[in-house]
């Protein structure tokens, strides 16, 4: 996605350890109207398929899923919450994933009663490194009975081998923009065609 990839190269940063900080658009401030050309773009490349709803995990996917589920017809968007809490109560989905960019591991939870077995499920990120997410997103879908229909990811670090693996595994993961490399000392960020 081309307007995407535009705002990468303009406001993307690139930070030591193969971190692009994209803070000022994506996942600290929104660009809403961005996320609505994004939500739009993942309804053209999913378009055919059954979505009862988006699941992501939380926080910096909530912002874009809620705005794409908006493509959708309006699907309820659930999210994975990364700890537990008095609010979180009766049974539960549970699993573990290490997240590249927080450099740690941490608890991925959905109540039961919000994934129902026969449900068809689109999964929504921001980011795909080297695709722990998503693989926790599958397993705690995998437990549920849900159909994971696809993946829209915003950015994919096309040099790391989360999204290998996952189309590998025979996933439609759509990510709108693909970051072949990234330059620390110049700035420059080069994308591949999704």
């Amino acid at each position: 996605m081309k307007e995407l990839e535009e705002r990468i190269r303009r406001d993307g940063i690139i930070k030591p350890g193969n971190v692009l900080k994209v803070d000022a658009f994506l996942n600290h401030q929104c660009d809403v109207k961005l996320f609505d050309q994004m939500g739009r773009e993942w309804a053209r490349l999913f378009a055919g398929k059954q979505i009862d709803k988006i699941l992501t995990i939380e926080a910096s996917g909530i912002g874009i899923a809620c705005v794409a589920a908006r493509h959708f017809g309006d699907v309820p968007v659930v999210f994975a919450k990364k700890a537990q809490s008095i609010n979180l109560d009766g049974d539960q989905y549970v699993t573990k994933v290490y997240s590249f960019t927080k450099q740690r591991e941490f608890p991925v939870i959905v109540s039961k009663r919000f994934l129902n077995p026969g449900e068809h499920v689109l999964l929504i990120d921001d980011f795909l490194a080297n695709g722990k997410a998503m693989e926790g997103l599958i397993e705690l879908c995998h437990e549920a009975g849900v159909v994971v229909e696809g993946i829209g990811i915003a950015i994919e670090k096309g040099f790391q081998d989360g999204g290998a693996k996952l189309r590998d595994a025979g996933y439609d993961l759509q990510s709108l923009a693909i970051v072949d490399s990234m330059n620390p000392d110049t700035g420059e960020i080069t994308f591949r065609e999704a």
